[in-house]
């Protein structure tokens, strides 16, 4: 297996410091969730609810693990993403509680996450400029749409007649999951056709708050990435483009398995990729959480400058003077630490009242000191490996962050591709890494196995990973 480790220190032992040992489990291993006895009332039900968040009057969504805060007036933005604990995005302080109107010419970045419009620029008219506007900045209306065991929400932009855009965005979250799923609308409000993509634009905190001294490099996090497959058959050269920011750049880069991967630094870099996939990962390696945003790809349309994601690493300009002296600008729009992990829609022309609807799934879950790529239900920190003892068991090692709470089940296959059975191997929440190091006892002789996530409904969630079953101890 090929070893990816993100800092030059890093090791196994980040992972291995923290197995829990799940010893041998037969067919008949304990099922952790107690059916007899409902569990108390605030793991049942999602709660929408008025809050004062840093100064701003906000809405929240929230369940047992998860607590999302929305300020409409501030162009209906999802302000912060809390999991077990842990914010994810970037909330730009200099803005706290404050709101400023649309105005021409001025750029209010309050953080968060929005929805914007592409193509960018000042070209024409078909272009969307991206200052203060109605779009970025204007107040949206706000409707609770449900609560209890399904909370919904839906926010309701006022109408540009500068792009002729109206955006509509609902927002959803269910009692028992962390997962976040997003419906955003965009209309052609004017009298004749527009085109447009929408943009999913997510500012990730990437700064490191307890980090000690003054200087903006004792802030940064430096272990912190973000993933996502690159088209084999891309329409880029490099697979990957570099829209703005240095051409040779070492903290991007594709790996052997087909990831790119960018690692922050505190550097304006604007990075497209036609990635058809339908996901991108931000993974937070120094508090071990992740966020992977679902979208689906939809091959037969076309995309805003071919690009799928979009990677914006905040940080002084690289520029160059009139002598051709490079330096880096003083802007003050460049301190702030924080990456964009944005998401197109393919374009969309409309005619006169004509809507377009993007859907997308946020899952966040825990990581560990390697990522190897998602599935349907969670993703690969250490990859699965099975081999066959010699007293007919077999042993599992691995390590994955799941999406969904539930047990994990191991699905066994003969050599012809027949199905032999299946063993619950462990109990598994998305709060929790789940670490594999297990013997269990396979029915049959079984040549390959799958496992599978089983949400507490048992509801199957989907295949963690599927391998191979070796012969003897697989190092």
């Amino acid at each position: 297996m090929t070893w990816h480790c993100w800092e030059a220190d890093c090791t196994r032992s980040l992972i291995l410091t923290a197995i829990v040992m799940l010893g041998a489990l037969g067919p008949k291993a304990a099922w952790a969730q107690t059916k007899d006895e409902p569990p108390p009332r605030a793991q049942t039900e999602c709660r929408v609810e008025a809050v004062n968040y840093k100064g701003w009057p906000a809405e929240q969504i929230s369940n047992r693990s998860m607590q999302l805060v929305v300020v409409p007036q501030n162009g209906g933005r999802l302000m912060q993403v809390t999991f077990a604990g842990h914010p994810y995005l970037f909330v730009n302080s200099k803005y706290a509680g404050k709101y400023f109107p649309p105005a021409a010419g001025q750029w209010f970045n309050y953080g968060g996450d929005k929805l914007w419009l592409l193509p960018e620029g000042n070209n024409d008219e078909q272009h969307w400029v991206g200052d203060s506007d109605v779009l970025d900045d204007g107040p949206f209306s706000f409707r609770k749409l449900s609560e209890g065991q399904h909370c919904e929400i839906e926010l309701t932009g006022p109408a540009d007649p500068q792009t002729g855009i109206q955006f509509v965005r609902t927002i959803s979250l269910d009692a028992g999951s962390p997962r976040i799923k997003f419906h955003a609308t965009m209309k052609n409000v004017s009298g004749h056709s527009v085109e447009w993509s929408m943009q999913s634009v997510s500012q990730y905190d990437t700064s490191d708050a307890g980090a000690p001294g003054a200087d903006i490099a004792s802030h940064i996090n430096h272990n912190f990435w973000t993933f996502t497959p690159v088209n084999q058959s891309s329409f880029y050269l490099n697979r990957y483009h570099v829209r703005f920011g240095p051409a040779e750049n070492p903290a991007v880069g594709v790996r052997d398995d087909g990831l790119f991967t960018v690692h922050y630094v505190h550097m304006a870099a604007e990075l497209w990729l036609d990635s058809t996939e339908g996901w991108l990962a931000v993974v937070d390696g120094s508090s071990r959480y992740a966020m992977v945003e679902r979208f689906q790809y939809e091959e037969s349309k076309p995309y805003p400058g071919k690009a799928s994601v979009i990677f914006w690493t905040n940080g002084p300009e690289m520029r160059l003077s009139s002598d051709g002296i490079p330096s880096l600008s003083a802007d003050a729009d460049a301190s702030p630490i924080y990456l964009e992990a944005e998401i197109n829609s393919p374009m969309c022309r409309l005619r006169p009242e004509e809507s377009c609807s993007f859907e997308t799934e946020w899952f966040p879950t825990r990581a560990g000191s390697e990522f190897h790529g998602t599935s349907d239900a969670g993703i690969i920190t250490r990859p699965l490996q099975a081999s066959r003892l010699p007293d007919g068991k077999i042993k599992l090692s691995g390590s994955f962050g799941v999406f969904f709470a539930g047990r994990v089940v191991a699905h066994f296959y003969n050599e012809h591709g027949s199905p032999l059975g299946t063993v619950p191997v462990a109990d598994a929440n998305p709060t929790e890494l789940l670490l594999l190091d297990a013997e269990i006892a396979p029915p049959g002789k079984p040549a390959r196995l799958s496992l599978h996530l089983e949400d507490e409904n048992g509801l199957d969630r989907g295949a963690l990973q599927e391998v191979l079953v070796a012969t003897g101890d697989n190092h």
